[in-house]
């Protein structure tokens, strides 16, 4: 019935006012490095009597989808369970720890040796991984964040990972861009495709010869990504800080062009308004730091695996191909992807 956000902190106030959350201010007794998480939920309900079921969402777990929120909430108001929290299936065979300078042998915890099997044929076990913790508020009043009719959601692979420590950061990012995340908003189709030229459609190396001419290489596999973008109804059009008009000309692509332009945020802009989307409906494919701001407007952004630093902070998806290598084609594999989820929504 609502969300919140506690803390101490006024910069994590701040910022969950600008999301639309509601804050509780946190006391100094239970925000030590110590405190717990069910410390914090008590004292948030002393100051909220009218609340009956806390959904405990833990901020280490950052790829936790809203569908899976509502499925969890059913289960409690619709199915009568007091407690409900997240696993996730694992296929890791365990053997007990043999501490140093003890006489012992370690011993197969799940498993049979004499009889392996191969992971994949076997159906796992079930982990709890600290995702979110739904209970009723008499089960926390207690002290318990599960207990009474208890179940289980399980949650997708992909959508489970929890930060514990340093080098879980990068896998959760890789999870974020290549799973992605689409908020409360509803999905739209892309409908227009814009995609820088030098290091996306060509690798961004331009040949002189003798007589001062100068060359590009591209992927046919792009120009297949294109052709089948137009054949779904997606637009293309492409931009270029440089004069590439002949380049373009050579290339015979048939989409529309913008070239020399010092303000590709602009042109964007310019073309979004020309055609009346909304720009849920754009895609940006771009690459150097003068499509950060680009990418960071589009609806859904992608850049090549070779694409500068900036520019992947700033993308939604980051494509295994290199610029001028097939990036533009996996890109268009990722929006049909989407397009997908779209129709698969509508039809639900």
């Amino acid at each position: 019935n609502s969300i919140w956000v506690s803390t101490d902190h006024d910069e994590i106030e701040k910022v969950a006012k600008q999301f639309g959350a509601q804050v509780h201010r946190r006391s100094p007794e239970v925000s030590q490095d110590s405190s717990t998480s069910l410390e914090a939920i008590r004292e948030f309900l002393n100051h909220h009597h009218e609340v009956d079921i806390v959904g405990n969402i833990q901020a280490t777990s950052p790829c936790l989808h809203p569908s899976d929120l509502i499925k969890v909430a059913d289960l409690i108001q619709k199915e009568g369970f007091d407690s409900v929290f997240s696993v996730v299936r694992r296929h890791q065979f365990r053997w007990s720890e043999v501490k140093k300078g003890e006489n012992k042998m370690t011993e197969p915890q799940n498993l049979n040796p004499a009889k392996r099997y191969r992971r994949q044929d076997w159906p796992g076990e079930l982990y709890e991984n600290g995702s979110f913790y739904f209970a009723k508020r008499h089960l926390i009043e207690r002290g318990y964040l599960q207990g009474g009719k208890m179940a289980y959601y399980e949650m997708r692979a992909e959508h489970s990972v929890d930060i514990d420590i340093d080098i879980d950061w990068p896998i959760a990012e890789q999870r974020v861009l290549s799973f992605g995340y689409f908020g409360k908003e509803p999905l739209k189709e892309v409908k227009l495709l814009v995609c820088s030229i030098e290091g996306c459609l060509t690798n961004g190396r331009i040949y002189v010869t003798e007589d001062h001419k100068e060359m590009v290489s591209y992927d046919y596999r792009d120009i297949v990504g294109i052709d089948l973008l137009k054949k779904r109804g997606i637009q293309v059009r492409l931009i270029s800080e440089r004069d590439c008009s002949k380049t373009l000309s050579a290339m015979q692509l048939g989409c529309v062009a913008k070239v020399s332009a010092t303000n590709k945020l602009q042109v964007l802009k310019d073309w979004q308004e020309d055609m009346g989307l909304s720009w849920k409906e754009v895609a940006y494919l771009g690459n150097e730091e003068s499509d950060v701001e680009c990418l960071k407007q589009a609806g859904m952004s992608g850049v090549p695996a070779d694409a500068c630093a900036a520019a992947q902070k700033a993308a939604g998806y980051i494509c295994k191909s290199s610029g001028g290598c097939g990036a533009v084609r996996e890109f268009a594999e990722h929006i049909f992807l989407l397009l997908e989820k779209v129709n698969s929504a509508r039809k639900q």
